[in-house]
């Protein structure tokens, strides 16, 4: 755990840092500062410390300024000789306010009650996090997403598609709004309800309520174009595999995704992409395709068997 300490006398800082040690020899003091300008530089250049340990009266001013110049996020223990800024501090961040000289017992009463509250909004975080993962039927309803300092709930249902660039996972949802994930897009698979989404090629994977049409291209077909609709489809990058079965391709400023190029390639196609293929066979979305493609497979068939 680290933290620092706010104290403009020397020896009390000193004093303050060997009682925190043998409260909690764990604990890292990474900075002392000794002004309300020091601090302040220090926490705009620095992470948010775990814990504060906060005098009042400094040399240039009350430390409560600091609260004006610098957005803390961190809990704060004030240690402080005056007894009237007691209500104050508890509109900062405090969890505990210590009247100087600092007992030992109450300072170590203050980190227990530091772990306990640390220890009752981690669980419940993580309670949170594990309801956003389950579904009814077992899928992921729900992406919790961090945004700045923030997090924000994304139903599963308001997501567009994942895509893999650059190695980052990216989830767009029907705004068009772009969030970085840290999962896999296999792991993300296993979450989703695949009869929503369609893993379409090794880097998109796309929700069936996103698509706006189907159709073959090519001049026999055999390769299946999926256009998004416009207003999830404002990605404006070239994405193009430009290799194997599988090829994606951004145009008009509607995002097009091709699965397969060749007859050959679907039927000497990996397991993974003959799987792709037979769950997209299910899809009402997908079926005039197939249907042709079919057509075509018994078409050739016919004619090799005439020739022989």
């Amino acid at each position: 755990m680290k933290a620092i300490i706010i104290e403009d006398e020397k020896p009390a800082a000193e004093k303050l840092q060997k009682a925190i040690l043998k409260a909690d020899p764990s604990m890292d003091i990474v900075a002392v500062t000794n002004s309300v300008c020091s601090s302040v530089e220090w926490l705009q250049q620095n992470p948010q410390p775990d814990l504060l340990f906060m005098d009042i009266e400094l040399g240039d001013g009350l430390s409560f300024k600091i609260f004006d110049e610098v957005k803390i996020t961190s809990p704060v223990i004030f240690c402080t000789a005056y007894d009237e800024y007691w209500q104050e501090a508890f509109e900062h961040n405090s969890i505990d306010y210590l009247l100087k000289p600092i007992r030992q017992d109450k300072l170590e009463n203050a980190l227990n009650k530091y772990d306990k509250l640390k220890q009752h909004f981690t669980t419940n975080f993580q309670q949170l996090q594990q309801w956003y993962r389950s579904g009814e039927n077992g899928y992921k309803k729900r992406f919790l997403v961090k945004r700045g300092t923030d997090y924000i709930s994304v139903k599963t249902e308001d997501v567009a598609y994942f895509y893999a660039a650059h190695k980052l996972v990216c989830m767009v949802d029907t705004k068009n709004q772009k969030f970085i994930l840290d999962q896999s897009l296999a792991e993300i698979e296993k979450q989703l309800d695949p009869s929503k989404f369609y893993r379409v090629n090794r880097k998109y994977f796309v929700q069936q309520n996103a698509i706006k049409k189907i159709k073959g291209v090519g001049e026999r077909a055999d390769e299946l174009a999926v256009s998004l609709n416009a207003v999830v489809a404002g990605v404006k990058q070239d994405i193009n595999t430009g290799k194997g079965p599988v090829n994606a391709l951004l145009k008009d400023s509607a995002m097009v995704v091709k699965i397969s190029s060749s007859l050959d390639n679907i039927r000497k196609g990996t397991d993974a992409f003959n799987q792709n293929m037979e769950a997209l066979k299910h899809n009402f979305l997908f079926r005039g395709y197939f249907r042709k493609l079919e057509k075509q497979k018994k078409k050739e068939t016919a004619q090799s068997v005439a020739v022989q």
